[in-house]
């Protein structure tokens, strides 16, 4: 029997889920299934009634158990599933028979765009993390509880706080906090903003980041309430090189909110960015994209009502190697109206539904955003956002895959649509870059400094 149906929390737990918010840590009995019943992030070990979602077996561990042991970090990554076909294709004819397991944004693109369509191949949870990741997790879950506001995280620290969400703020909070190596990474990327007619201008990026959080000595008490460090920097086009910017995110943003920092090269000084937050545009995005979107979500939740509906099997990207791969130039990917549906790849995947309703009397220019959070990973692969008149306007889809040399599940491209323009905007490029993500660059904290901000604009 097919259980496509929101998987039920219980009684008890539905009424949490309405509004309310966990201030207590886990159990020890709900401690003990991690690593039993369930992985040792929370999910599911057991596959799915029918076998189209296969049980959890530990994921890809190394570049080893990928097929590919000489595989070295920074490069593009050879594709596990590379001689796999198709099981079905979904499109406007047929997306009725399979309504149940896609997001109303996904059923919007199949109706609206008639060359857009969705391959759907072997389901595979590759999704693995480093043995500290997990123990880590064990230890933060005894301890972790929201703050009084929501708008932070207590007594955790290098782990996912809530592996067994008891509401929408805990489950959010779980991809804020989720796993992106304990040591500095360095990213080559490419941001496309693309018009309806497929023409774009790269805008070529690289930064780094610093993840206080996941440090091996962090602790709750040495966190001084920073999650991470991180910079990015603008090389191209000519007329944005050179555009800096800086974040300290903070864990309890209530307490204190970002630090942020930009420096223009036109005037050569380094100033505050307080904006660079929540509905404002983000940087390069040709007003595509909002600075929270960023890694699908980002920053303070504090401006919406977070209810968790409850866990689903969908449809959703996932191991999309080709999206990473250096055989495909950007042309290949980059069409109108949408990416190529030729290189996509979706997956049946039990996630976790987030609903997202604005506060009275805030503001944004999403009233209400749906979240679809891997129950592997903690990771946001869809989002349906919708503006204030309650009609569906953008589409966010995390083509992730797994970066085996660690091993890490994180997106590879991001992919924001707006429905109203015809236009979209594609975040993570890599394609053409001789280096993509570097995970061992060993950068200094001190690398993520003002000081350094300023050296780094005088270069």
């Amino acid at each position: 029997m097919k259980t496509n149906k929101i998987l039920t929390l219980g009684a008890t737990l539905a009424l949490l889920l309405a509004s309310s918010q966990s201030m207590a840590e886990l159990s020890v009995d709900e401690i003990a299934r991690l690593g039993a019943d369930l992985t040792p992030l929370g999910g599911e070990v057991a596959g799915n009634a029918d076998g189209t979602i296969p049980a959890w077996d530990g994921g890809i561990k190394s570049a080893a158990e990928a097929g590919y042991p000489d595989y070295k970090t920074g490069g593009h990554h050879p594709d596990p599933y590379k001689d796999e076909s198709p099981l079905l294709t979904i499109t406007a004819e047929n997306m009725d028979q399979h309504s149940d397991k896609l997001a109303e944004g996904q059923k919007a693109m199949l109706a609206i765009y008639p060359d857009f369509a969705m391959k759907v191949y072997p389901s595979h949870r590759s999704a693995a993390y480093p043995q500290r990741f997990y123990d880590a997790t064990k230890t933060a879950a005894a301890t972790a509880k929201l703050t009084e506001t929501g708008n932070g995280v207590d007594d955790a620290a290098k782990g996912i706080p809530f592996p067994i969400p008891k509401n929408g703020l805990e489950t959010i909070w779980n991809h804020i906090l989720r796993y992106r190596h304990d040591n500095s990474i360095v990213r080559h990327l490419g941001q496309a903003p693309v018009l309806r007619n497929g023409d774009f201008t790269l805008v070529k990026i690289v930064d780094a980041g610093l993840p206080i959080y996941h440090l091996p000595g962090s602790t709750p008490d040495s966190l001084d309430n920073i999650i991470i460090k991180f910079k990015q920097k603008v090389i191209a086009p000519p007329r944005l090189a050179g555009t800096l910017l800086f974040v300290h995110e903070t864990l309890d943003q209530f307490k204190e909110p970002r630090k942020a920092w930009m420096y223009n090269p036109g005037q050569r000084r380094v100033r505050r960015a307080p904006n660079m937050a929540f509905d404002n545009p983000s940087i390069a995005s040709d007003g595509l994209g909002t600075a929270d979107q960023y890694d699908m979500f980002n920053g303070s939740p504090e401006r919406y009502h977070w209810e968790l509906v409850g866990k689903k099997e969908m449809y959703v990207p996932y191991n999309t190697y080709r999206l990473h791969s250096n055989a495909l130039k950007y042309s290949d990917i980059i069409k109108p109206l949408h990416l190529n549906p030729e290189h996509l790849r979706y997956e049946q995947h039990r996630v976790w539904i987030v609903e997202a309703t604005l506060k009275e009397g805030m503001r944004h220019v999403y009233k209400r955003r749906t979240f679809y959070i891997d129950e592997d990973s903690w990771q946001i692969l869809h989002v349906d956002q919708y503006d204030n008149r309650d009609q569906l306007w953008r589409i966010s889809e995390g083509h992730v895959i797994n970066y085996y040399e660690l091993p890490l599940l994180w997106t590879t491209l991001e992919v924001h649509y707006d429905l109203h323009s015809g236009r979209y905007l594609a975040f993570g490029l890599n394609n053409e870059e001789e280096v993509t993500l570097d995970f061992s660059s060993n950068l200094p904290e001190s690398e993520f400094s003002i000081a350094a901000m300023r050296r780094d604009g005088r270069r």
